[in-house]
């Protein structure tokens, strides 16, 4: 079915149903930032496949909202689509609602579906809308009815992680959110994410590609555990390690009349940024609701010494690994094509034991490609095949026992233009200025993002996004709550913190450089004005010194650079053969 077909039958359905508009979001029920492949409903009805983005349907027109990691990709992909590309990050562009409230009436009804939407996203888009008494309605899944060969969730069993990797047993977990539940007088703590759920009970799964997570929502209480998921993937062993922990196991589909059945005088915390909009609606109504971000959420970001040692072993399996794929790629350059990298990445991380597959799809991007920040090989219809010459930029990361990674490097492959040569140095220097920053505690990543920022800005230049992100420990390559970002927040940066710097520069039609490191964020010195902070390097690959200018580096950018490269050396060789290892050493050379 052609999406201009599939379109007119949604349309057929928002007639049938007597709506005048209809919104399809990317999310799943558990408002996961990557779903699984029976959730992605938007990418289905719009032809767009990036990651974020909301597509708004009336009688007539038809919008797609997304930030400006994919403006270029949404552009190519919503061709002959009639769907109009709205850049959400843009001053002067409205907001869906805003669109919305210009193309309907009063009186007329906006339609979605209340699983994919938050608590706090609906009743905000309902608060909006009644401005011009435009009506809402939560129930409707116009997207089920025609999406005839929907993929099936998958059905594989859940798995136990051992607390050998993790440090933390699920009882201890339990009892900190527990604490944290006391001190807010709840008596349960509904909680729908996946990756909290996963970091809470010690299980992962394979619902979703690149995310060891279980389809599943989870209700804690004083003394008991809830989790509720489909039974057929929850095996004896699993199930009596989980009950020797006071968490029972209960059908997925039940958590709806179970929290109907809460008791009039209980009070429920609920994230309303993180549940569920019908979810919500489903607790007892007479139950007082305690609306708290995740109380798992900053206890998770902040790793213990066990979770961070092993987070550093796996980023040197990581890194070797990359080690021996560039060395490859170099080798091989004018026969192999962007799709053989990411699946030669795939390959060689998967011969370290302790790693179950990549954290993400892969961006593998050759020139002009990288330009799209979250560009995917696999949507060419010829696999682009990389040349001797201009860059190759790969984005990668490793799903393993002892952690989550995610490194970034723009790699040489043939002449460079002066141009690139600069944009890639002024990428480094970014990276240097963040990485060495030193700052009190109490500073948040919005507080020290314009130090990569700045060595951009004074040339002109700029990247449409943030600098960096959380990372989980065998979860999200994208965890909350800490962040490097323009948008201000109030999350203080504390110690075991992992967090990536990854500036970069995109030119559209040219060429686009990136450079990614992860860092911990550890104590420095406490003098009399208070304690002091900074970022110990975590990951260790190296950066490519043919597309440095020396000449544009300080003293202080040379020796870093030259001290990293060292450290790159020793932490990998001793996982190398020969051969590479005198590629190694040449690629880390001091300058």
């Amino acid at each position: 079915m052609e999406i201009k077909e599939r379109i007119s039958k949604l349309r057929d359905l928002m007639e049938k149903h007597k709506i005048e508009a209809y919104i399809v979001p990317s999310a799943d029920p558990h408002l996961s930032e990557y779903v699984g492949e029976h959730f992605k409903a938007r990418a289905w009805i719009s032809g767009f496949t990036g990651s974020a983005g909301t597509v708004v349907f009336t009688k007539h027109k038809a919008g797609l909202w997304t930030d400006g990691r994919y403006y270029i990709q949404a552009e190519k992909q919503l061709q002959d689509s009639g769907i109009e590309l709205f850049k959400a990050a843009e001053i002067g562009t409205p907001t869906y609602t805003q669109w919305l409230k210009e193309e309907l009436k009063e009186g007329e009804t906006v339609g979605f579906d209340g699983m994919l939407f938050s608590a706090s996203a609906a009743e905000k888009l309902e608060k909006e809308l009644q401005s011009k008494e435009i009506k809402i309605n939560s129930t409707l899944d116009l997207i089920s009815p025609i999406w005839i060969d929907r993929p099936e969730v998958p059905s594989d069993e859940v798995f136990i992680h051992d607390t050998k990797y993790c440090g933390l047993s699920r009882e201890e977990k339990l009892n900190k959110v527990r604490e944290v539940m006391k001190n807010l007088g709840g008596n349960y703590y509904l909680l729908s994410s996946l990756d909290d759920i996963c970091w809470l009970f010690n299980i992962r799964g394979n619902d979703i590609p690149n995310n060891p997570f279980i389809i599943s929502y989870s209700l804690v209480g004083e003394k008991e555990a809830f989790i509720f998921v489909d039974k057929n993937k929850v095996n004896a062993n699993v199930e009596q390690e989980l009950m020797r922990a006071g968490v029972i196991v209960k059908e997925y589909e039940e958590v709806y009349s179970f929290l109907k059945a809460i008791e009039d005088t209980a009070s429920v915390i609920i994230d309303y940024n993180n549940v569920n909009y019908s979810l919500v609606s489903s607790v007892n109504e007479d139950a007082k609701k305690i609306n708290e971000p995740n109380l798992t959420t900053m206890i998770k970001a902040i790793k213990s010494q066990v979770e961070v040692e092993n987070m550093k072993e796996a980023y040197i399996k990581d890194g070797a690994a990359l080690v021996r794929l560039f060395k490859w790629v170099k080798e091989n350059t004018g026969t192999i094509t962007e799709v053989d990298v990411v699946k030669k990445a795939e390959e060689l991380r998967r011969t370290e034991p302790l790693c179950l597959g990549p954290s993400f799809d892969s961006i593998a991007c050759y020139r002009e490609n990288a330009a799209m920040m979250h560009y995917n090989p696999y949507n060419e219809e010829i696999p682009v095949t990389l040349e001797k010459q201009g860059f190759f930029l790969l984005d990668s990361g490793g799903q393993y026992l002892k952690g989550t990674t995610d490194i970034t490097r723009t790699i040489v492959l043939g002449d460079l233009t002066e141009e690139e040569k600069r944009d890639f140095t002024l990428v480094l220097k970014s990276v240097i200025a963040l990485s060495t920053a030193k700052f009190l505690y109490g500073t948040t990543g919005s507080n020290l993002d314009i130090l990569a920022r700045k060595p951009l800005w004074d040339e002109g230049l700029d990247y449409k996004c943030g600098t960096g992100h959380g990372i989980g420990f065998l979860g999200s390559v994208h965890e909350m709550p800490q962040r490097f970002s323009q948008v201000p927040n109030n999350i203080k940066l504390e110690k075991g913190m992992v967090i990536t710097i990854e500036p970069g520069v995109y030119k559209e039609g040219r060429h686009g450089v990136r450079t990614e490191n992860t860092v911990i964020v550890a104590e420095g010195e406490k003098t009399e004005f208070g304690q002091f902070m900074y970022f110990e390097d975590l990951c260790y690959v190296p950066i490519d010194l043919g597309a440095v200018v020396k000449e544009m580096l300080t003293d202080f950018e040379i020796n870093w650079l030259n001290n990293y490269h060292k450290k790159v050396y020793e932490l990998l060789s001793p996982q190398l053969d020969e051969q590479c290892k005198e590629w190694l050493l040449e690629e880390t050379r001091a300058i």
